[in-house]
C-alpha cells in the first residue's frame, strides 16, 4: 500500500540513559528508562519516544488526532486554522510555526521537539524537518483510504499508548460510514466533485484527495477515469454541463485561502444552470475548512459524512 504507515513492533527498544542526580550533596547515578517504538512510513523509518512530551503537529489532521488523544502540542501552524481548531489560535503555550506550506524552521528548531507529525503539503521538506527531530509522515493513502486511516490511527495509539481512545473513535466512524452507505444505496444518483479557484474548476474522482465520496461513501461517479493528481483535472464549464451530474459538490478554495468566498452567482453560470444538479437543487457547497484544509482527520471525516448525508 503506497502511503500506509506500518508499525514495526519488532523493535520496542529500551534505551538506558545514565544520568546523575544530586541527593544530600552526594552524586548518585540513576538509570532512566525511555521506551521507543519504530515507525515505518512512506518517507522512511524513524524511532520515536513512546509518550513523547514535546510534540509538534505541522498539519491539521495530525492536530485533530492529538487533540482527540488529549496530547499537548508545543507548536503548530496557526495560519488558516479551521474553526473547529480555533481554540489553539490564542493558546500562548503553543508556538505559531507559520502555515501549512511554509514552516518557520528557526522556531521549530528552538522547540527541541521529541517528535514532529507532518503530511503532504510539507513532503518536499521532510528531510530538512527530520534533521530537527524524528518526523512521522501521516498523509492518507487516498486509494486505500480506510486502511490507511486505520494504520495511521494505530500508529498514534502505539506512540501515545492509548489504544482504547483510538479504537472507540474508529468504531464510531465505521458506524457512521455504514449508515451513510445504507442511505447512498437507496439512490442511483451520480455526482461530480469540483474544486473552484478564482473562476476555474478542477474535477476529482476515485482515488483522489476528495475521492472518499466515491471510494468510501459509495456515491457513483458522473465521470470516470479523472486524473487523480493532488490538483485534480482541470475542466471547463462546458465539461460540467456535458457531464450533467445529479449532484455537484463544490469546494471553494478562495473561501479559505483568500478569505473571500466566491459569489455563488459567479459559479452557477448559465452553463451550470443546465445541469440536473442545478435544476433539482443539488449543488452542494462543502465546508472548505474541513475538505481543503484538514481532510484526513477523524473529526473532519465525521463532518464530511454529515455534510454528504444531510444533502442526499
Amino acid at each position: 500500500m503506497k502511503n500506509s504507515i506500518k508499525l514495526s513492533i519488532l523493535l520496542l527498544a529500551v534505551i538506558l540513559l545514565s544520568c546523575k542526580e544530586s541527593k544530600n550533596k552526594n552524586d548518585v547515578e540513576v538509570d532512566t528508562q525511555v521506551q521507543t517504538v519504530e515507525v515505518t512510513h512512506e518517507l522512511g523509518t524513524v524511532e520515536v519516544i513512546q509518550n513523547p512530551k514535546r510534540v509538534v503537529a505541522l498539519d491539521f489532521a495530525s492536530l485533530e488526532m492529538l487533540d482527540l488523544l488529549k496530547v499537548k502540542v508545543v507548536g503548530a501552524p496557526k495560519a488558516s486554522l479551521p474553526e473547529h481548531l480555533s481554540r489553539f489560535q490564542d493558546d500562548t503555550s503553543i508556538v505559531d510555526l507559520g502555515n501549512l506550506k511554509e514552516i518557520n524552521f528557526e522556531k521549530l528548531n528552538e522547540l527541541e521537539p521529541d517528535v514532529i507529525f507532518l503530511s503532504g503539503r510539507l513532503q518536499s521538506s521532510y528531510d530538512e524537518i527530520s534533521k530537527i527531530a524524528p518526523a512521522v509522515y501521516t498523509e492518507i493513502d487516498y486509494i486505500n483510504y480506510l486502511e490507511s486511516l486505520n494504520d495511521i490511527s494505530q500508529m498514534y495509539a502505539t506512540i501515545f499508548n492509548d489504544s482504547q481512545t483510538v479504537q472507540d473513535a474508529l468504531t464510531g466512524l465505521k458506524q457512521d460510514i455504514n449508515n451513510l452507505r445504507d442511505k447512498v444505496n437507496q439512490t442511483d444518483k451520480r455526482a461530480l466533485i469540483v474544486l473552484h479557484n478564482k473562476g476555474r474548476f478542477s474535477a476529482y474522482g476515485k482515488g483522489s484527495r476528495f475521492g472518499v465520496i466515491h471510494d468510501v461513501f459509495g456515491i457513483k461517479e458522473t465521470v470516470k477515469d479523472l486524473e487523480s493528481s493532488r490538483h485534480g483535472q482541470s475542466i471547463s464549464n462546458e465539461f460540467i454541463q456535458n457531464a450533467n451530474p445529479d449532484y455537484l459538490y463544490i469546494i471553494d478554495r478562495s473561501a479559505v485561502v483568500d478569505k473571500n468566498a466566491t459569489n455563488k452567482q459567479e459559479i452557477e453560470n448559465k452553463l451550470i444552470q443546465q445541469t440536473n444538479a442545478y435544476k433539482n437543487g443539488n449543488i452542494v457547497y462543502l465546508d472548505p475548512q474541513v475538505w481543503y484544509l484538514s481532510g484526513g482527520g477523524i473529526y473532519s471525516l465525521h463532518k464530511m459524512i454529515d455534510e454528504i448525508s444531510t444533502n442526499l
